[in-house]
């Protein structure tokens, strides 16, 4: 909701929550219109939303997002697009039956931070690429006071979804949406995960793995290591190794994280990479910023935007339903780390913003 308060031109005609008790906090803390059921949600009329966002618990997505398009609404839903890759084509396949948009959480490729970085590919600040080492680390979460977490409007952090779930279908979208918009289609996937503390739940129910490793091999020949856990120290770094030298952000959940360009130099018989950056940054105006709340500064509110916006322009949107499958199909493949698994999707190309365009 503060993301979308930079909107001034998007309107949040109606909410719904089937916990009723939480639609009247939510409601009357944001001073927005609820509504009684997904009927009433989906009805036409005078107010009726041109998009629908698909915020509930990822259980409930594919059942969500199929009433939606099935109402003849665009969606846009939170991460990850399904639980299963036959729940997610179904959903593709039914959005493109009804000439409808759907596209898939998180939005950050269409921020500042990324795009810079995009940009300074585009721009050979650093040669060839060959390699990218990912972290999405958020420390040892298992003994914070987690049950004390809670939004401003009151709801308590869905711990119980968030370990049945895992952090690698919550996080690893973060950085896998850059790589598919910078690196377009992943291949192969070899990945490696594990349920290391155990009895986060006390009950019969297991949790997801709170560690996942993977090696992603794109079509274009670049190999990305992303690493996802609830575990180790917090650590949301990339580095994107080139010929000439390594590009660098510390903070990927940050709309306005600093990227730097590496250089490396011979210096008699050695090797040196130069322990002194230059940070690139993008001329003019970008997109509405918020403020850090918790352990992010972004502004979630870009993916609806740019649908929105497309709607709008009558043209394709960047987050398009293929990007959004491809990003599901490779997320289930790291957290389900069977092997070595063959991608059967690709990645539609993505457009930079145009704010992001080379000078």
């Amino acid at each position: 909701m503060r993301s979308l308060k930079t909107f001034p031109e998007i309107r949040v005609v109606r909410v719904y929550d089937r916990d009723q008790a939480r639609l009247r906090a939510f409601c009357s803390y944001w001073k927005v219109s609820p509504v009684l059921s997904m009927k009433e949600l989906l009805s036409d009329g005078r107010n009726s939303p041109d998009i629908i966002l698909n915020l509930t618990n990822p259980g409930s997505h594919f059942e969500v997002s199929r009433a939606c398009l099935q109402a003849g609404k665009h969606v846009y839903s939170e991460k990850p697009l399904a639980t299963t890759m036959d729940e997610a084509r179904a959903l593709c396949d039914l959005a493109e039956s009804k000439g409808l948009l759907l596209a898939s959480a998180p939005c950050s490729v269409l921020g500042e931070a990324a795009q810079t970085l995009w940009l300074a590919l585009r721009q050979n600040s650093i040669g060839k690429v060959h390699l990218v080492y990912a972290e999405l680390d958020d420390d040892f979460v298992p003994q914070a006071p987690y049950r004390n977490w809670h939004s401003v409007s009151g709801a308590a952090w869905p711990y119980r979804d968030e370990f049945l779930v895992g952090c690698t279908l919550e996080h690893a979208g973060y950085y896998l949406t850059w790589l598919l918009a910078m690196f377009g289609t992943i291949e192969k996937v070899i990945a490696a995960s594990a349920n290391l503390v155990v009895g986060k739940l006390n009950d019969r129910h297991p949790a997801a793995p709170d560690f996942s490793c993977a090696t992603l091999f794109f079509k274009s020949g670049v190999v990305a290591r992303l690493t996802c856990s609830v575990i180790a120290p917090h650590n949301h770094k990339i580095r994107i190794i080139g010929d000439t030298g390594i590009l660098e952000l510390d903070h990927c959940w940050n709309n306005e994280a600093a990227v730097r360009v590496r250089r490396r130099h011979v210096f008699r018989r050695r090797l040196i990479n130069s322990p002194l950056t230059k940070r690139i940054r993008l001329k003019g105006a970008t997109h509405p910023k918020v403020k850090r709340w918790g352990a992010a500064a972004l502004n979630f509110a870009l993916g609806p935007a740019e649908m929105l916006a497309a709607l709008t322009e009558s043209r394709p949107c960047r987050l398009s339903t293929g990007f959004a499958l491809h990003l599901n199909e490779v997320t289930l493949a790291i957290q389900n780390a069977n092997g070595v698994q063959v991608m059967q999707t690709v990645c539609p190309a993505i457009e930079p913003m145009p704010w992001a365009l080379l000078h």
